[in-house]
C-alpha cells in the first residue's frame, strides 16, 4: 500500500476495534446504559408491565392477566467529524500511513463519543449548540430540582422524584463542577467523604449510585444557552440506544468538504468519520434533573 486511495479505507481490526470501544466508552450515556443491537433506520422498542403475581385461594378462580405494553420510537441520528491534514500523509509508506490513521482516529473519537450524550441529554447539535428539531425528546425534559442546599440534598430530592414514578434512581451523570463539590468534600479530619467518586467518564460510585462525570451533562461551551444543569439522576437502563451504522473512515482529496477552502488549492486532504446512533427514552419519568438554583 504505497498510497491511500480515495474512498473508504480498510482500517486494520487491531486499530478499529479498540477505537470502536472507546467511542462507546467515552460517553456518559454509554457508560451508564448498555447498548442494544440495532438495524439502520427508525424502529421501535417495546416494554411490558405485567403487574404482580396473584394469590389464588383453595377452590378460587384465577383472575385475569394484565399486560400493559409501552412502545417507543427509536430514531437514527448521524454525526460526523472531518479532520484536515497535509498531502504528505498520503505519500507516506504503509507504516507511516497506519500511524497517521491512528492519529486521525484519536482526534475524532472523543467528539463522536460526546455526540451521543449531547443528543440524548439535550437534543442539540454538538457543532453549533442549536436544538435539533428531529430530536423530540431529551433527558433535560424530565422533572427537575434545584440544588439550593447541600449537594447531597439535591441528589436525595432527585431520588424522590424518580421513586414517585415507581422507578429506581440507580445512576447519576454529573457535570464536573458539581462532581467537584463531592470530590473535594472532606471531614474535619481531612478524610474524603466520597472516596469512590471519580472525576472521569468511567463508572464510579456516588451516594449509592453508579456515577459518570462529563461536561456533556451541562453542555457547557456547546449549548447556545446556559442549561443550568448539574446532574441527571435516574435509571439509565430506560435509555434504549445503539450504533446503527458501523463507523467508516473516508479519505477526501477534492473539493471543499467542510467549508474551509479547496483541498487541492491548500495542498491538503481530509479524513471524515461518521457514526449513526439510534436512541429512544423508554420512560422520561425514570429521570430527574438537578439544576443550578440561579438558573431557575
Amino acid at each position: 500500500m504505497a498510497a491511500m486511495d480515495t474512498g473508504d479505507l480498510e482500517i486494520p481490526d487491531q486499530i478499529l476495534d479498540p477505537w470502536l470501544g472507546k467511542v462507546q466508552g467515552g460517553s456518559t450515556v454509554a457508560t451508564l446504559s448498555g447498548s442494544i443491537p440495532m438495524k439502520f433506520g427508525q424502529g421501535h422498542t417495546m416494554t411490558f408491565d405485567i403487574g404482580e403475581a396473584e394469590y389464588v385461594g383453595e377452590g378460587a378462580n384465577k383472575g385475569p392477566s394484565t399486560v400493559v405494553p409501552t412502545v417507543k420510537t427509536v430514531k437514527p441520528f448521524k454525526f460526523h467529524k472531518t479532520v484536515r491534514m497535509t498531502e504528505e500523509v498520503k505519500w507516506a509508506d504503509e507504516d507511516h500511513q497506519l500511524k497517521a490513521v491512528e492519529q486521525v482516529l484519536s482526534l475524532i473519537q472523543p467528539s463522536l463519543s460526546r455526540a451521543l450524550d449531547f443528543g440524548v441529554f439535550h437534543g442539540i447539535n454538538p457543532a453549533s449548540g442549536a436544538t435539533v428539531v428531529a430530536m423530540t425528546e431529551a433527558l433535560s425534559d424530565a422533572d427537575s430540582v434545584a440544588a439550593s442546599g447541600e449537594p447531597y440534598e439535591a441528589i436525595d430530592d432527585a431520588d424522590r422524584l424518580v421513586l414517585a414514578n415507581s422507578c429506581i434512581p440507580s445512576d447519576i451523570a454529573l457535570d464536573p463542577l458539581f462532581a467537584a463539590e463531592f470530590a473535594t468534600s472532606r471531614t474535619t479530619d481531612g478524610i474524603k467523604r466520597y472516596p469512590e467518586l471519580s472525576m472521569q467518564t468511567a463508572a464510579s460510585v456516588l451516594e449509592g449510585h453508579r456515577a459518570s462525570v462529563s461536561r456533556t451533562v451541562s453542555a457547557s461551551g456547546v449549548s447556545d444557552d446556559s442549561t443550568g444543569i448539574f446532574a441527571f439522576v435516574g435509571d439509565f437502563s430506560a435509555i434504549q440506544w445503539g450504533v446503527q451504522r458501523r463507523i467508516g473512515l473516508e479519505l477526501i482529496e477534492y473539493g471543499d468538504p467542510d467549508g474551509q477552502g479547496d483541498l487541492k488549492r491548500n495542498n491538503q486532504i481530509a479524513f471524515r468519520a461518521e457514526v449513526v446512533y439510534g436512541w429512544g427514552i423508554a420512560n422520561i419519568g425514570a429521570f430527574a434533573v438537578i439544576t443550578d438554583p440561579s438558573s431557575s
